[in-house]
C-alpha cells in the first residue's frame, strides 16, 4: 500500500501539491490525470524522493520514503528520458539496471525476448546509443526497464506519448497482463484519457495540486472525465 498523509509542496509562496490523504492499495492500476501544472509529476517525483515535501509525506509499502532507502529495490520508474544513460546501448542499459536489481544476463535476455513485439524490431541489435534514438524508442526503452527485477511498485509518467498506435495498443496489453494477479502496483500518469480508462481501475484527477475527483472505472468514467475537462 502507498499512502500520502497532510503532504504538501510549495514554491514560496505556491502550493503545487496538497494532499492531506491519499492511499493507493496494493495491487491496484491507479491512473492520475490533471492539465498542465496539476501536480501529478511533482507527486511522482515525491514518491521517488527525487524533491522533498514541504510538509508530510509518503509511506510506500510500510516505507517512509524521504527517510530510507528500503523502497527503491521493490520499485520502478520511468518519468522521461532522463532517467536513461545516453552513451549506452539499450542492450547495455538492460544489463546495467539488471545488475542493479541482482538479475543475471540469461534473466534480463529471457526478458527482452518477452518484449521483443513491443520492441517492433526498433531497439535490439541496432548499435545505437540510446541518445541516437527516437522520442519514441527511448521511451520504449525507459518502459520495459521498470520491468526488470519483477518491482511491485511500478510508477510511468506519461507512458503512451511519442509512441505509435501499435506500440500503444501492445502497453496497454502489458499494463493489463501485469496488473492481473494483484501482486503489482501500477501508478499511470496521463493526459491522455482514453488509454488511462482502459488500463486503470481507479483514477484520480488533480487540479492546481487538489484532489477533485476519484473515480473507480466504470463505462461511464471516459464521459465522466470529459465532462470534467470541458469545463
Amino acid at each position: 500500500m502507498i499512502q500520502a498523509k497532510e503532504l504538501t509542496k510549495k514554491y514560496g509562496s505556491q502550493t503545487v501539491l496538497d494532499l492531506p490523504e491519499l492511499i493507493i492499495p496494493k495491487g491496484e492500476s491507479f491512473g492520475l490525470v490533471g492539465n498542465n501544472g496539476a501536480g501529478k509529476t511533482t507527486f511522482f517525483s515525491l514518491l521517488l524522493d527525487l524533491i522533498q515535501p514541504t510538509t508530510g509525506g509518503i509511506d510506500n509499502n510500510g516505507v517512509l520514503v524521504q527517510q530510507s532507502e528500503a523502497w527503491k529495490p521493490f520499485t520502478a520508474a520511468f518519468i522521461d528520458e532522463s532517467f536513461l544513460i545516453g552513451y549506452l546501448t539499450p542492450e547495455e542499459y538492460f544489463y546495467f539496471i539488471g545488475e542493479l536489481r541482482g538479475q543475471s544476463r540469461a534473466e534480463v535476455d529471457a526478458l527482452m525476448h518477452s518484449f521483443e513485439d513491443f520492441f517492433h524490431g526498433e531497439i535490439l541489435n541496432q548499435k545505437k546509443y540510446l541518445r541516437d534514438l527516437s522520442k519514441g524508442n527511448q521511451k520504449k526503452v525507459g518502459i520495459t526497464a521498470t520491468f526488470i527485477g519483477n518491482p511491485e511498485v511500478i510508477i510511468l509518467d506519461e507512458p503512451f506519448a511519442n509512441l505509435d498506435p501499435t506500440t500503444q495498443i501492445r502497453l496497454k496489453g502489458i499494463i493489463k497482463e501485469l496488473t492481473q494477479n494483484r501482486e503489482i502496483t501500477a501508478l499511470i500518469s496521463s493526459h491522455d484519457l482514453v488509454h488511462v480508462t482502459e488500463v486503470c481501475e481507479r483514477i484520480v484527477v488533480l487540479d492546481k495540486g487538489a484532489v477533485v475527483r476519484d473515480i473507480q472505472t466504470s463505462p461511464e468514467t471516459l464521459k465522466e472525465l470529459e465532462d470534467f475537462f470541458a469545463g
